[in-house]
């Protein structure tokens, strides 16, 4: 039955967690925190070419319908829906522009990233027409952008912010951890480590101190790392009243991004 259908017989509003895949219990938090907010949740499983900038990458992102299928159910989906490249991109793809941000921070390391990322939303809200969509606060760039699009472009829709969710190790949950070997995973506790000390500190000077132990980590291939304001996306200073460290590198072939808020007011120094 196709999507359309399903939600014209539901004729309810619904709660949307747009993923590539891959699913795991950060996925579950987002179902989770859509359920409590609709009966009816949408999850869709497209992996997007439009955002990969390099073709091997996409060749390698992990792929698993059927535990997707389970966790999805298990965490309180009550659609699983998993569109074709044609069923998102019928006609001559329009993309969309993420403007000065896109091409800022991750954008540097994945140019054109991001009007890929804003382009499947775009159509996927088009398609849905949920009440809410549930983004997760790991990917912060993104959830930025897309929560500005959708203020101009679909302001019926409420874009909600789940907290980022940590393996025991302080690991950022991700599809791509899968990746990574037993060693690469103790390496990458460097990241949270390095982030929490960045976030504890009392001004933007010493975090960005603590944040430069990345760089010089052997075992992290470091691309950038910045304490910006989180309202803005602005490098910040001390006058920032929401500031967040920003991080994403490599480790073992392996990319990863992670990012806290601060914890303490900044002060002048």
């Amino acid at each position: 039955m196709k999507l359309m259908q399903l939600l014209t017989e539901i004729e309810k509003p619904c709660a949307f967690v747009p993923t590539m895949g891959a699913l795991h219990a950060g996925h579950q938090s987002l179902i989770a925190q859509a359920r409590e907010l609709c009966d009816e949740v949408v999850v869709s499983v497209f992996v997007n070419p439009l955002q990969f900038e390099d073709k091997e990458d996409l060749a390698k992102y992990p792929r698993t319908p059927e535990k997707d299928a389970e966790l999805a159910a298990a965490a309180g989906a009550t659609i699983l829906w998993t569109p074709s490249f044609e069923d998102i991109y019928p006609v001559q793809i329009t993309k969309l522009s993420a403007g000065e941000l896109g091409d800022q921070f991750e954008g540097v390391h994945r140019p054109g990233h991001f009007d890929g990322v804003l382009t499947v939303v775009h159509r996927l809200f088009e398609l849905v027409r949920p009440k809410y969509a549930i983004f997760g606060e790991k990917d912060f760039q993104q959830l930025f952008l897309i929560t500005n699009m959708a203020a101009q472009l679909h302001p019926e829709i409420e874009i909600i912010a789940a907290p980022t969710v940590r393996e025991t190790s302080g690991l950022a949950m991700s599809s791509r951890n899968v990746r990574l070997d037993k060693d690469a995973r103790i390496a990458a506790d460097v990241i949270s480590k390095v982030l929490r000390a960045a976030t504890e500190s009392d001004s933007v000077a010493q975090a960005r101190k603590e944040l430069a132990e990345l760089s010089v980590n052997r075992d992290f291939r470091l691309d950038y790392a910045e304490i910006i304001d989180e309202t803005t996306f602005e490098v910040a200073n001390n006058e920032t009243q929401q500031a967040r460290a920003i991080v994403a590198g490599w480790i073992n072939g392996v990319r990863l991004i992670d990012n806290m808020a601060m914890k303490r007011a900044l002060v002048q120094v």
